[in-house]
């Protein structure tokens, strides 16, 4: 069973998704530095396919293309804080964050025999909070469907 509790509230600057995910940590926190698993579920939209690159280590970098039929949105960044299995952080550049540097933080705390995940978005244009908060708590629910198997 699946168990949420979304949370996507957002400052001028700052987007918060809170989620809880019946999955140990480990398993959680590995799935965000798999290029595969980040494929099948690092998208904004349900129907979206992705590709990743990555180079798992502090001061190594990330590429993720979201594809919509015929558009495709690259992401890119670095790795800043890798502490497996309670918190990841990295940089978070593409043309949504006006192809500036944004910090997200993946947060993962042990929650019974499941995992909390909280992710914070930070130094986004206040114009795209918006949509951001949208895009990572879309994010998250694949995530988790991915994970658990449940939709």
């Amino acid at each position: 069973m699946v168990r949420t509790a979304d949370t996507g509230t957002s400052e001028a600057d700052a987007v918060f998704v809170r989620r809880v995910i019946a999955v140990a940590r480990e398993r959680v926190f590995d799935a965000w530095l798999d290029p595969a698993s980040l494929a099948r579920w690092m998208t904004p939209c349900p129907g979206w396919t992705a590709t990743a690159r990555v180079d798992p280590r502090v001061g190594g970098s990330f590429c993720i293309t979201m594809i919509d039929r015929d558009r495709a949105t690259e992401h890119s960044g670095e790795y800043l804080l890798i502490e497996r299995p309670s918190r990841l952080s990295f940089t978070w550049i593409s043309v949504h964050t006006d192809d500036r540097p944004t910090v997200v933080t993946v947060e993962f705390h042990s929650h019974g025999e499941g995992t909390e995940l909280v992710l914070t978005h930070r130094k986004l244009p206040p114009a795209q909070a918006n949509a951001h908060r949208e895009g990572w708590t879309e994010i998250v629910r694949q995530f988790t469907a991915t994970l658990t198997g449940v939709a």
